[in-house]
């Protein structure tokens, strides 16, 4: 792959990385919760819908996905739904953060969590589907240059999820009085509703 598509590449793609979304939003709340540490392998679950994600657009299944509507709506709907439910309970969540000990059992349930936030968002499908193609030379390699960008994108978005985690950190000592930590769930709530009605009402 040439360099020169890699170089204009990484920058746009960090951008898209580091856009403000529920998946990022979720981070620094698990960071301000649990952790960096906890944070950090929860989102794994969202660098393994992706990678799923991107595989599909290699073999351009996702192309497919994305152009059925009935798909799409199911799609849709799931995530949106998922969006919904996070933000009830963060909503009723308690108010101080929680102990940086987390038991396996709260590590798969987080990953699960960012995977299934991930995978049910269509606009991610769209992502790649519009963005990818774009550095891509067919008349060369191209699965090999999937591979390469695909793997640059998650290291950018595995950067990404460290960037919240920290701020999330932040977060917690910002937010150690209970009336402080009450109102950023409730702001959070608010955000992951409003996205949730949004990916709802949406059309593509």
């Amino acid at each position: 792959m040439e360099i020169w598509k890699l170089i204009f590449f990484i920058p746009a793609c960090f951008a898209l990385n580091m856009t403000p979304g529920p998946n990022n939003l979720l981070a620094m709340n698990n960071a301000r919760c649990y952790g960096f540490k906890t944070a950090f392998i929860a989102g794994l679950g969202r660098i393994t819908a992706f990678s799923v994600m991107i595989a599909l657009t290699a073999s351009g299944l996702a192309v497919v996905l994305y152009t059925s509507e009935t798909l799409f709506l199911f799609i849709k709907l799931i995530g949106a739904t998922y969006l919904l439910w996070i933000a009830f309970k963060l909503w009723c969540s308690k108010e101080s953060p929680m102990s940086n000990e987390t038991t396996n059992r709260n590590y798969v349930e987080l990953v699960k969590q960012e995977f299934t936030l991930a995978a049910g968002n269509p606009k991610a499908i769209l992502i790649f589907t519009a963005f990818l193609p774009q550095f891509v030379d067919v008349s060369g390699n191209v699965n090999e240059q999937f591979f390469i960008l695909g793997s640059t994108f998650l290291i950018l978005e595995m950067f990404a999820i460290s960037i919240y985690a920290i701020f999330g950190l932040y977060l917690r000592s910002w937010f150690s009085k209970p009336c402080m930590a009450r109102r950023f769930n409730k702001a959070c709530s608010m955000f992951l509703a409003m996205s949730g009605i949004n990916l709802l009402l949406s059309r593509q």
